[in-house]
């Protein structure tokens, strides 16, 4: 028993360190020598600024809506105690 575990323990071991593409970074240097399939396009810079404000803005909302806004809170229901219900 005590075997199987340790062989497990082992093949997991590999499994886990194993590269499983070990030629993708000469593949990254081949390819970025080349010329690239899709051109960069430069945004203007009021786009770029008003997206980032905007995802800004929403990520700022989202924080403050789960961590910040507090629900208005319920009244309780009393529960009769066990010492009332004996008397």
């Amino acid at each position: 028993m005590l075997n199987i575990k340790a062989i497990g323990i082992l093949i997991s071991l590999c499994l886990l360190t194993a590269n499983p593409f070990p030629a993708l970074g000469d593949m990254m240097t081949e390819n970025s020598a080349r010329s690239p399939k899709f051109p960069k396009i430069e945004q203007p810079l009021l786009l770029k600024i008003g997206l980032s404000a905007g995802g800004i803005a929403l990520i700022s909302a989202q924080l403050w809506w789960f961590l910040g806004y507090k629900k208005q809170s319920v009244p309780k229901l009393e529960v009769p105690s066990s010492q009332s219900r004996q008397k």
